[in-house]
């Protein structure tokens, strides 16, 4: 097994910055023998959630920062991602699956984080989410 590897970044609002999170966190998942569907599941939520941060909580403002830390373990990967905007109720975002929300954009990122990771939940304001997903167990080859 190997050893936890833990991690803080803060970065700017900027999109580049947060594909360079992403970049970092799939290198450390390859490394830690994830197999590809779960890298692809952490990748799709991270970039999900990183722009939400980036777009709706920190409004794109450059001088708002996004918190990110993370925790690759043997069997389970763990993050938070915290901006600095006002937050929100994630009860709020309306159903993207039903019927008069189909044609509309939000709470389709919502959705698939959800769907990709293991567990998805919001605190205090709802500025800050910890996702995690279990290993799944395949081989990394």
């Amino acid at each position: 097994m190997c050893p936890d590897q833990t991690a803080e970044v803060t970065i700017a609002s900027d999109l580049a910055e947060a594909r360079r999170v992403q970049e970092l966190v799939e290198s450390a998942l390859q490394n830690s023998a994830y197999c590809e569907r779960d890298i692809f599941s952490i990748k799709l939520a991270l970039e999900e959630a990183l722009v939400n941060a980036i777009k709706h909580g920190n409004q794109m403002d450059p001088d708002k920062r996004v918190f990110v830390a993370y925790c690759i373990r043997p069997t389970r990967f763990e993050i938070k991602i915290t901006d600095e905007g006002e937050g929100f109720n994630p009860e709020d975002v309306p159903d993207p699956t039903a019927i008069e929300n189909l044609e509309r954009p939000c709470g389709r990122g919502l959705l698939l984080m959800r769907g990709f990771m293991t567990e998805v939940a919001y605190h205090g304001k709802g500025n800050c989410v910890s996702m995690a997903l279990e290993k799944n167990g395949e081989s990394a080859d």
